[in-house]
């Protein structure tokens, strides 16, 4: 009996995305809040909404998202979508952004340490924490604030990476936050609002202000999917599917604490 049941519900439900081409993502497999190779990350979950609206399976190449990754993944034919990159990327065709999110303040809860702009004038003798890309704070819009306002000395960098031999790499800046380390970290919203949420100790987290802060990239971003610069079937597809399911991806973000902007 069980057999002619199991018969009977593949005939009635054939397997999503059966006969189709797959959706092939691109990822990075140790990279919460966005992804893991476990699908936990928002990003996994957004693909999965794709991929069902879509009728077709999911596919993951797995890749450290550092320089090269796009080059080494999309670029080179093994996979055909990348999650969660700026609008503006050059580099890559993107679909209508999903979501914006800002950098923010981060500080300990109950320290009284409200601050919501860089021009606060207790940033000169706190210790800050901003992320980093390189080995200086060239390439950080934040790092590039404080150091137009000279807040150089008592500014801490962490690397945005992180330690990737270890889970959720990119977690130390907020956790030095929260153990007192640092007075106030300024992170971009989504691992802010993710690894906050995580922590022993209650966090804030204050949208920076301004958002646009002289000749450099903003504080704030559109975020959406990318696919080959020629690939504009899937791109329209992708972006109707987005379209379709904006409430449902709204929820997942709520989720995962992703700091909104306007």
């Amino acid at each position: 009996m069980r057999r002619i049941l199991v018969a009977a519900l593949a005939v009635l439900l054939p397997a999503a995305g059966a006969g189709a081409e797959p959706l092939r993502v691109c990822a990075d497999p140790n990279n919460l809040p966005y992804s893991n190779d476990r699908g936990e990350g928002f990003e996994n979950r957004i693909v999965d909404l794709l991929a069902r609206d879509l009728g077709v399976a999911v596919e993951y190449t797995w890749w450290a998202q550092r320089r090269g990754f796009i080059r080494n993944t999309l670029k080179a034919g093994l996979c055909d979508v990348v999650a969660g990159v700026p609008a503006t990327m050059d580099m890559l065709a993107t679909t209508r952004p999903y979501y914006r999110s800002t950098y923010v303040f981060v500080t300990a809860a109950g320290r009284g340490l409200d601050i919501g702009s860089f021009d606060d004038p207790r940033l000169r003798s706190l210790t800050v924490g901003v992320q980093m890309i390189g080995d200086d704070f060239s390439n950080a819009p934040p790092a590039h604030a404080l150091s137009r306002r000279g807040i150089v000395r008592n500014v801490r960098g962490y690397l945005v990476y992180g330690d990737y031999t270890k889970p959720n790499p990119t977690a130390r800046i907020v956790d030095a936050v929260a153990s007192g380390e640092l007075d106030v970290a300024v992170v971009w919203g989504p691992q802010a609002g993710y690894f906050a949420a995580h922590e022993a100790v209650p966090l804030t987290l204050t949208p920076v202000a301004p958002r646009i802060d002289g000749p450099v990239p903003p504080m704030v971003f559109d975020i959406a999917m990318g696919v080959r610069k020629d690939d504009d079937a899937l791109r329209n597809r992708l972006g109707a599917a987005l379209e379709r399911n904006r409430d449902a991806i709204d929820r997942v973000l709520a989720d995962y604490g992703v700091p909104r902007a306007p």
